[in-house]
């Protein structure tokens, strides 16, 4: 997870909702790592975090290319498969749903 140092609503949501559903994550502050911090702004057009990748074991990077993103658009809860950015809770889930992270039947 791409995060910041001070912290906001949508990093506390993540956070809670990786915490509720027991799922380990790493997170890589951008106001404290500048190659991680053009990565992000690369992806989402924007310092937007938190911005969720998912990578393979050991590395920062997406393990596929995520979809792209009208220029200029908000990269705010849209799912770019490998990529989420400044989900809510429900659209967190979803997409750890459908990632295979969580079941179905734990978004009840």
């Amino acid at each position: 997870m791409y995060s910041r140092s001070m912290g906001c609503a949508f990093i506390t949501t993540a956070k809670q909702v990786l915490d509720d559903y027991g799922l380990p994550y790493r997170e890589i502050l951008i106001d404290r790592d500048e190659p991680a911090r053009q990565r992000v702004l690369q992806w989402t057009g924007f310092l937007s975090v938190p911005t969720l990748v998912i990578a393979d074991p050991g590395t920062d990077l997406p393990y596929r290319d995520p979809l792209p993103l009208p220029a200029g658009a908000s990269p705010r809860g849209v799912h770019r498969g490998s990529m989420i950015t400044e989900p809510s809770a429900d659209q967190l889930a979803a997409w750890l749903a459908e990632n295979g992270f969580i079941q179905e039947s734990d978004l009840e």
